[in-house]
């Protein structure tokens, strides 16, 4: 009996939208033949209202003159969506211009049809790149949210004064603690976040990019 060879996982997920079927499979089949799943769309309203957004890497390859919404709009929707996957767009009517305008909007890369085959792999591959650290950014975040979750109302207060810059006697002082007493309270709240460094809880209050709630006295 011969034996099986499990096939490859796919390089990651492109989302073609292109109104010309023809030229609509032609890229997907060759995106396949290099290992990328696919799905096909053929105007950006059929994408919008029929792809959740992927759970894994992905990028939308879009067509800049679409029926209804065009690609640049497109493109705009997935910008002011902080889940959605990175945009390459795509014409037969290209510019220095347009161009220029669609990466300063966000796009990841210009392509102009006829596509070189190159090309498009590479602007692809820098796509899924892209999202690919937007998703580890994201892990990221929700982790640190739930060790966040974790802390006392006192022990928030307490991250924040830390990465603030007070010093663990002016803490004990001002809360009538010893400056014992604030020291342990450190350290667990350094398990709690998982953060071995003092260093650490600074990089941390750095991801969360915005001032926790210091309302809370401590007890």
């Amino acid at each position: 009996m011969p034996e099986v060879v499990a096939a490859a996982a796919p390089l990651g997920l492109v989302l073609v939208v292109e109104d010309d079927a023809a030229v609509r499979m032609s890229i997907a089949l060759l995106l396949k033949l290099h290992g990328y799943a696919t799905e096909e769309y053929g105007s950006a309203e059929q994408f919008l209202q029929s792809s959740p957004l992927p759970q894994r890497p992905a990028c939308v390859l879009a067509d800049i003159r679409l029926p209804g919404m065009s690609g640049t709009a497109l493109q705009a929707r997935m910008v002011g969506n902080r889940h959605a996957p990175p945009v390459l767009l795509m014409t037969a009517q290209g510019s220095e211009e347009l161009a220029r305008a669609a990466l300063l909007r966000g796009a990841v890369d210009f392509l102009e049809k006829p596509i070189d085959e190159t090309a498009l792999l590479s602007a692809v591959a820098a796509g899924l790149r892209s999202d690919a650290e937007r998703i580890a950014r994201e892990s990221e975040r929700d982790a640190l949210a739930m060790r966040l979750g974790t802390l006392s109302r006192q022990e928030r207060l307490l991250f924040e004064q830390i990465t603030d810059g007070r010093q663990m006697r002016e803490i004990a002082e001002q809360w009538g603690l010893a400056v014992e007493v604030v020291e342990q309270q450190r350290a667990g709240l350094m398990e709690k976040l998982q953060a071995p460094r003092m260093a650490d809880l600074f990089r941390l209050r750095f991801q969360i990019g915005e001032r926790l709630s210091g309302r809370a006295e401590p007890i």
